[in-house]
């Protein structure tokens, strides 16, 4: 299930608010002892966390859960801790696992003992999730994800809880079903990013410099909506190794991109597949196409979002 952004973080009548972690989304099913976990578009995550598929023999057999990978490191949550697991695996994804262990913050629960639990309301949903906890006696890797119905609670989240990371908050209506791709949940972010979908690069392609970002318009055309600042070494090197070859079919085949807002300089750029989505820092000026005027601010890779998850491109008034 998903969730639409909202501008305004106040908890209505009928609904309650969940802690937005930030990390990973991942869906967990475990049948006959077989773990499988996932991003929302079919990422495989299960052998980059060893810790979660030892941690599985905590739980009951036909269970599946919808939730967050999430590491703490220093008494906050370090995204960053996140970046490099996707390309490790054996003993390279054990060592990040003892060095920095992952947790599963589940938020809701979507099957337990076989029994589909996608058309209960929330609240049965969220009371037999913590009945699952409370009688499995769960312990790490797993964590509950905090939930309430008190908007003075929900205040004191974004007041406190912003300085260890917390990324916003989530609200879910009490009577609703679990609707899958329904965005029938509201999220509220703390933070002023965006999410956009990687379509061509400038430097080395081992270690990027800078990122060209597109969103897709409603015709399903990828347009072009600006360039990232320059990478850190380390998030450039981390990007590469998610990027995949350009296609023949590329939908900026035969473009040319200026340098900068205002700017006569050509970049040389090279073209990969629109796959990759990243998170960046934006301000409000756009041009009269209703492309970010200033450099995005890097912020951090989004494996787990496919394209279609990134908001359309908007061409402005004048667009």
């Amino acid at each position: 299930m998903l969730a639409a952004p909202v501008p305004d973080p106040a908890l209505l009548p009928g609904w309650a608010a969940e802690v937005k972690w930030d990390g990973w989304r991942a869906l967990l099913s475990l049948d006959a002892g077989r773990l499988v976990l996932r991003s929302r578009k079919g990422t495989d995550f299960a052998p980059s966390f060893p810790e979660v598929r030892s941690g599985a023999v905590q739980l009951p057999d036909a269970t599946a859960l919808d939730g967050e990978l999430v590491v703490w490191e220093g008494g906050r949550l370090a995204f960053e801790r996140l970046q490099g697991r996707l390309q490790r695996r054996g003993a390279g994804a054990a060592g990040l696992a003892e060095q920095w262990p992952a947790h599963f913050v589940a938020f809701d629960l979507l099957r337990i003992a076989g029994t589909d639990t996608t058309r209960w309301p929330y609240r049965r949903r969220r009371a037999a999730l913590e009945d699952l906890f409370a009688e499995h006696r769960l312990t790490a890797p797993w964590a509950l994800c905090p939930s309430t119905t008190d908007p003075a609670t929900v205040r004191e989240w974004l007041t406190s809880w912003t300085a260890v990371g917390l990324e916003g908050v989530v609200h879910k209506r009490l009577e609703d079903p679990y609707g899958p791709s329904v965005r029938g949940w509201r999220k509220y972010k703390v933070r002023e990013t965006e999410e956009a979908v990687v379509g061509a690069i400038t430097g080395p392609a081992a270690a990027p410099r800078t990122l060209l970002l597109g969103r897709y318009d409603t015709d399903g055309q990828l347009r072009y909506v600006g360039r990232s600042t320059t990478l850190p070494q380390t998030a450039g090197r981390a990007v590469a190794d998610l990027l995949a070859p350009a296609g023949d079919d590329h939908p900026w085949t035969g473009w040319s991109f200026s340098a900068g807002w205002g700017s006569r300089e050509s970049l040389h750029v090279t073209l990969v597949a629109p796959e990759l989505v990243v998170e960046v820092g934006v301000d409000v000026a756009r041009d009269g196409a209703g492309r970010w005027r200033h450099p995005a601010r890097w912020h951090r890779m989004r494996p787990g979002l496919s394209p279609a998850d990134t908001p359309s491109f908007d061409p402005g008034p004048t667009g």
